[in-house]
């Protein structure tokens, strides 16, 4: 604690030490402008403390860059594993001297006027108040996991927990395991456990699918080539309405793969639709499962189908397209399901986060709790943020997209600084 142990002010204050937040740190302190990240616990501690085993990321390592770093490992179309992304993750910390306070929390953020803000700091030594000009917020877009309330009424027997608190299928009690949700997280859970010979029951959304590779490259590569990931979110195609759904699942497990919901229903893994509520034993489904597989394979044709068309502009040489097949499909749509006669034991729930600034006092929120912002910058004076989803594009949030976006934020506030500091480089 010892960078703001003395100082009562600090030009800048930027709030969360993972990847988004040390970015903007980078920038800073290539400007020279004194500031401070406060974590409430290690930096970039939710790769290793909040993914299970056997975790990859679902993007290409190419895609691994941030500031004056980037991946440079033997295999640029791969996909690290967990321990690989923190071990690159402290590589790169250690390539720059950030002004990092751990173990500490920001607990209120209040505007005193027009050009500074109080904040309150729980940490080793106690509480106490700095003052600042800017403050970053770079806490994540969505921190607090979401499980629906009927949970407390199921059965006590029947063990519970959120996905970010799975690591493995050996932690769970034997027997067979409810996954809710069939988004990136919940469909690549279902496939751990299934691969390990559970019984899974998974409860499938509106989330779409994608193909890992189409004719000889991986989906992502194409559709970065197709300036997907630099697309302004004003001009994305489906506004808003693209930008609120889940993102596409896939996995990079194994060097990457399709993940096929009808081929682990051939293999054994139950599918429902959406799961509405439940009590005791029984848990009740929405006849939505048809539906939700028949959109899920059609946004990953229709993906492919734009693969296609980019292909043919340009004229480049590759193998033949094709369209995926259902090799299964429901024959109705299960409405219910007896936790007890089915042998479940555990249900995780991978259904999503929630925002929550209530820590934050200041008129930049709309009433979903949601930050107002233009590539960061809100309309309060010194406040802006980091790190969110579609801050500026699909890219924001990933890897590839944060080093600009962190850029840009940085060199909003050294102008608002007025320190006559010339603009930042981008880094190499």
């Amino acid at each position: 604690m010892s960078a703001i142990k003395s100082p009562t002010h600090i030009p800048v204050v930027v709030i969360g030490g993972g990847q988004a937040g040390l970015s903007v740190s980078w920038y800073l302190g290539q400007a020279g402008v004194e500031h401070v990240v406060v974590e409430a616990e290690t930096a970039v501690h939710a790769w290793a403390d909040k993914r299970w085993d056997n975790f990859t990321l679902v993007t290409p390592n190419w895609h691994c860059r941030l500031p004056g770093y980037a991946y440079d490992g033997p295999d640029p179309d791969g996909f690290m594993t967990r321990d690989e992304v923190v071990e690159w993750l402290h590589g790169w910390l250690q390539s720059f001297d950030a002004p990092l306070v751990e173990h500490t929390r920001v607990t209120r953020l209040q505007r005193l006027n027009a050009d500074r803000f109080e904040v309150t700091l729980d940490g080793p030594d106690g509480v106490r108040t700095v003052t600042c000009d800017q403050a970053i917020i770079a806490t994540g877009g969505y921190p607090l996991p979401v499980i629906p309330a009927f949970a407390s009424a199921l059965d006590p027997a029947v063990h519970q927990i959120h996905s970010e608190q799975y690591f493995n299928p050996e932690q769970l009690p034997e027997g067979g395991v409810l996954v809710v949700g069939s988004g990136q997280s919940g469909t690549q859970i279902a496939e751990d456990l299934h691969l390990a010979g559970r019984q899974v029951h998974l409860a499938v959304g509106n989330a779409p699918r994608v193909a890992r590779f189409y004719r000889g490259r991986d989906c992502m590569t194409w559709l970065s080539d197709m300036g997907l990931y630099d697309t302004p979110t004003q001009e994305y195609p489906g506004g808003r309405a693209a930008q609120e759904k889940t993102n596409h699942y896939v996995t990079g497990r194994d060097g990457g793969r399709d993940i096929d919901l009808r081929r682990f229903a051939l293999e054994g893994m139950r599918l429902y639709g959406m799961l509405t509520d439940g009590k005791d034993s029984t848990l009740r489904f929405a006849p939505t499962l048809t539906d939700a597989l028949d959109k899920a394979d059609a946004t990953y044709n229709s993906i492919c189908g734009d693969i296609d068309r980019h292909i043919e502009s340009l004229g480049i040489e590759a193998p033949e397209p094709s369209r995926y097949e259902p090799v299964w499909a429901p024959d109705v749509d299960p409405a219910e399901l007896d936790l007890a006669a089915a042998g479940v034991t555990s249900i995780i729930w991978a259904i999503g986060y929630r925002p929550d600034y209530r820590w934050i006092e200041a008129s930049a929120f709309d009433g979903g709790g949601r930050p107002m912002q233009t590539r960061g910058i809100t309309e309060v004076p010194g406040l802006s943020f980091v790190g969110l989803p579609w801050m500026h594009t699909w890219g924001s949030g990933r890897f590839l997209g944060i080093d600009r976006d962190a850029r840009y934020v940085a060199e909003h506030i050294v102008g608002a600084l007025d320190q006559g500091r010339p603009r930042l480089a981008a880094a190499q």
